[in-house]
Order: structure tokens, then sequence, then C-alpha cells
């Protein structure tokens, strides 16, 4: 006997059918996450779908693989199970609500009979809540989808899906099991998606504009800086139009290294207030208009806030509003406004003074030991770095030492400075080269991860063998936290940790042969070996490197922001 609520759909399919037919839509091909009896049934339909299930070792680096997908392919998906599940994996789905990375996240949780007959069921905290992991994932996500009522499920998901993209941070997907196969509109799939940005309102979007235009055209100095927003709101072509127009000088912060193409004559290095270079300070904290385009002013990411520049004389662009000065537009988006900026900039009157020239600089950090030293290590990288390569860096070290390499063009910068979360970097590089097998691009997905954060996540290479992905991983061995010892405890036993054999772990987590290589570097002499081999460089499989820099070795950056980090964290009220 038919369902009386269903006769009336024109095309029924099933809840999970429509909602992995939506990801596919918008160009997810690979979902991440672990099964659990509450996903079981739903899983069953992503192949169906036209998506590969990705199998991933635990949650958390499950969640930070889709963090690192994201930021490749432009969004990702995430499946957990109640409670044990999407808790395990809330760390990672925190840091992409933090650095604004767009994860849609599936929880399957127990039907709703279940809920509503108060069953004491496993993975529950023994008390009836069944929403309490909800509510808690409600703080890191921008929009909560509880799937209990087929005739809203349809509209539910779209809402959501489009809300992930436009606002460029993680929803949640609540999907009882008994809501997985129930039937609903398809009619809705032959119409994919609106995923454009909202428009701003033309009059205030004019007033914006030609307040930033009259700026512009009055400044003497104006200089531009290009944060991670730029990225994550998807709007670096229209900055890189600005840019090629105006031929104003650029530079990129921490967080939007990878946003400009550092190949440019108008590229003039990392702004990170004291923590850069002095020809870089000299130029940006001299300018007299300084146009920032989606900053983010975190402590890691302005060197433990050191920026020296004023508010008066700072033009600041948002995916939600923009502020002149200290006069805030809130709703006007940075797209429309930089678009029309471009449009109607007269560059006869702008006043362009040249950017500083920027170079890998080798030479000038090399010494007469065959010790691998920082300062040494990243410039040397950086020439080792190929057009197109996707470059992952840890929190640590890697984070810091990278704003000494210059990128080639269309380089893709990928790292977790705000959010911070040791580890994350091993599961991002395996999402980051899977999205791009999954684009059928033939580039490079290079890790930069020291010892003691490979050591909470290493199980991801795991993964990468599964799938046959194509990474590089500098491991920099150099016996522990040596970011944890620069802010505090230089040589406390809890920043360090037992030696492992690394180079055994490819095999250790399945590597065929032929699948992987390993090699032990501890000379300057057998890195620029390695760097110029072209085997390696055209590797198409998983490389293990493991580098031996001193325990004691920091980059130049790393310093400073520690040192100012742990003032910070010394401080006590009467300071305040």
């Amino acid at each position: 006997m038919s369902d009386i609520r269903t006769q009336s759909l024109q095309k029924p399919v099933t809840v999970a059918e429509y909602l992995f037919r939506r990801l596919h839509q918008i160009g997810i091909r690979s979902v991440h996450g672990v099964p659990g009896d509450f996903n079981l049934v739903a899983l069953d339909y992503v192949p169906k779908a036209g998506l590969k299930w990705v199998g991933s070792v635990n949650e958390l680096n499950a969640a930070y693989a889709a963090d690192g997908y994201a930021r490749a392919k432009g969004i990702s998906a995430l499946v957990t199970t109640f409670g044990v599940g999407e808790l395990s994996a809330i760390n990672g789905v925190a840091g992409a609500y933090s650095e604004h990375v767009p994860i849609v996240h599936i929880v399957g949780c127990p039907s709703t009979i279940s809920q509503r007959n108060g069953m004491l069921l496993h993975h529950t905290l023994g008390n009836g809540d069944f929403h309490v992991f909800a509510n808690m994932s409600e703080h890191i996500s921008c929009d909560v989808a509880k799937l209990v009522k087929p005739s809203e499920i349809a509209y539910q998901i779209d809402h959501a899906i489009r809300e992930c993209w436009i606002r460029s941070r993680p929803v949640y997907i609540w999907l009882p099991t008994d809501m997985v196969e129930k039937k609903i509109e398809g009619a809705r799939l032959d119409t994919e998606i609106d995923l454009s940005e909202p428009e701003n309102d033309p009059d205030r979007e004019d007033y914006v504009v030609d307040v930033v235009l009259r700026y512009l055209h009055g400044a003497k100095n104006p200089v531009v800086l290009i944060d991670a927003c730029a990225i994550r709101h998807r709007v670096t072509e229209e900055v890189n139009k600005f840019i090629e127009k105006t031929k104003l000088p650029a530079f990129v912060t921490p967080m939007g290294k990878g946003a400009f193409d550092e190949t440019s004559e108008h590229y003039g290095g990392v702004y990170a207030g004291t923590g850069s270079l002095p020809e870089v300070a000299k130029r940006v904290e001299g300018s007299d208009l300084v146009l920032s385009i989606g900053a983010i002013k975190s402590d890691f990411n302005t060197a433990g806030f050191s920026y020296h520049t004023s508010q008066l004389n700072t033009i600041d662009l948002h995916s939600d509003h923009c502020t002149v000065r200290y006069s805030e537009y809130p709703g006007v988006s940075m797209r429309g406004v930089l678009r029309k900026v471009t449009e109607r900039i007269d560059v006869s009157k702008l006043s362009i003074t040249p950017s500083p020239q920027v170079e890998n600089a080798v030479a000038e950090n090399k010494d007469d030991s065959q010790i691998i030293t920082q300062a040494w290590f990243w410039p040397r990288v950086g020439e080792y770095f190929q057009q197109g390569d996707v470059v992952v860096t840890e929190t640590g070290t890697a984070n810091f030492g990278i704003w000494e390499s210059k990128f080639p063009k269309n380089v893709m910068g990928v790292t977790q400075v705000l959010w911070g979360s040791i580890g994350w970097s091993v599961g991002a590089a395996q999402g980051a080269a899977l999205a791009v097998k999954d684009l059928e691009q033939d580039r490079r997905t290079i890790l930069f991860v020291g010892d003691g954060s490979f050591q909470l996540t290493c199980q991801e290479v795991s993964t990468m063998l599964k799938h046959d992905l194509r990474v590089t991983i500098f491991l920099i061995y150099n016996e522990g936290f040596t970011i944890e010892r620069y802010i505090h405890g230089m040589e406390a036993d809890y920043n360090d940790i037992i030696r492992w054999n690394y180079t055994d772990i490819p095999a250790v987590f399945g590597a065929k042969k032929g699948h992987a290589q390993k090699f032990v570097i501890k000379t300057k002499d057998e890195l620029e070996k390695l760097l110029k081999d072209k085997d390696f460089n055209d590797y198409k499989g998983l490389q293990f490197v493991e580098l031996w820099v001193p325990k004691d070795d920091a980059p130049r950056a790393l310093k400073l922001t520690a040192e100012i980090s742990a003032k910070t964290n010394s401080r006590i009220e009467d300071e305040q």
C-alpha cells in the first residue's frame, strides 16, 4: 500500500540519495569520515551518488582532512556517527569554523522513535538528552539542520549547503536513522542550488566605493595587504585584477600567503608586524593608506599583535562589511566593492612607490657548517618549489619558516595559523592531495611537519597510501615541540618526545613496493642533492624525508612571536 504522504511527489528519492547528490552537484567527489552504526545505511548511498568514500582512520583526522580538501577544492563533506564520532571530530570542525573553511558535517543519529521514547542507547550520556551534541556543534556551525520532518528536509539540505558555501564555514546536518530512506521530492535536484553571493545594496555599495576611491586617489604612498579571508571568500581573482590595473605594491599576511602571485613585480613580501623583514615593515608601516583585504588580525598572524599601522590610515574590506578608517559599513561585502573600485579607479591619480624586491635569500643565510639551519632551509625550499605546488605547513616552526620562502606562480599555501591545532597538517595534506587528484590536476602536495606534531596524527599516512596520493612529507626532526620550547620550557621534559623510526612509517602502514620512498637527510649537501634530484622532484607516490634540524633552532619570526606570546601569557590583572 502506497504512502499517502509520498503520492504527490513528482520524483521520489530517499533523503540520503538527495543529500549526497546535492554534494556531488556542488563539486565534492570524495567524502571523509568514519562509519558507525547510526550512519551505515546512509553510507550505502555514497557511491550511488557518484561519490568516493575515503575511509579515514579516526574522526579527528577525517575532520582535518576535510579541512584540507575544502581549501583545495572549495568545499568538503564529513560523515560521523552520533556522540562518540562527532565529538572526536569537533576539534577539527572548530578549526574550520575559526578559519572560514566550508565543511558539510553530516551526523548519523538515533531514530526519531528512539528519541521520543527516551531509550537508553549507546553513544549517549545516559540522560535521555539526544540534542546535547548538536547543541555543542551549534556554536561552531553557521547552520544546524535537524532532518526530522520529510516535508521540510529537501529545503533544509539546500539551505544548509548554500549557507556553508556563502558564509564559508561548517554546517551541521543531523540525520536520524529512520529518515535516511524516507522519500522526499527529487524534482528539486533538476535545479542546482543557487550559490551566488547576495549582491550589495547598490546605493550603499556605490557610497563605499566613492569613499574608497577618494582616499586611494589622495594617498601618497598606498599599499595593499591581502589576508586569509580573501582566499576563503574567493575574491583572489578580484584582488589580482585590482593590483594588475593599479600596480599598487601588494603584501600578504602569513595566513594570506599564496593569495597573490609572488613572482609579480608588485609583490612586496609577508607583513606580520615586528615579525616582518625590515624593508617590508618599513614599507607597510610607512604607508599613508593600507587597503586591507580579508584581514584576520590574530596573535600569530600579526606576530603578537605587533602591527604598527593606524586605523586612521586603513581601509578594511571583509565578506560582510567594510570599514574605512573608523566608519563601518555593515552588509557591504568586499567582492562588489573591489569590482567597482577596479572598474572606476583613475590610475593617473595614483601615487605608486615600487615594491621591495623579494628573493629566496639562500646565499645570505648559508654558513660554512653542514648543519641544516632553519634560516637557510626555508629560502632553500623556496627554490625547490614548482609552479602549482600545494604547500602545507604545520603549526610550529613550519608555519613561521614558510614566511621566508618565495612561492613560484600558482602555488597554494595551506596553513592553520589562527586555530593552530597541533597535528592538523598531516590530515590536511591528505585532504588537499585527494582534492588535487579529484580535480585531475598534476600537482605536488608538499607537507612540512615537526616530529612532535606528526606523532599526533601519523595514521593519516595510511589514508594517503590507501588512495595512492602524491605527497612529499618533510618531517622536521628536532626532538620535540620547538614552538612550545620558545614560549616556555626550553629544557622541560614535557616538550620532549620519544624518537620513532620515522622512515619505517610508510611500510608499517602498508606501503607497497614502488609506491613510497624514504630518505634521512642530516647535512646541507645531502639536502642539496635530494632537492636537485629529478626522480625525487617528479615522483608520483608518497615520499618521506626525515630532516635533521638542531633542537634549539627556530625561524626568526617564531622566536619573535614566541617571546611576545610568553609575555602575553604571563600578564596578570594589575598589568592589564
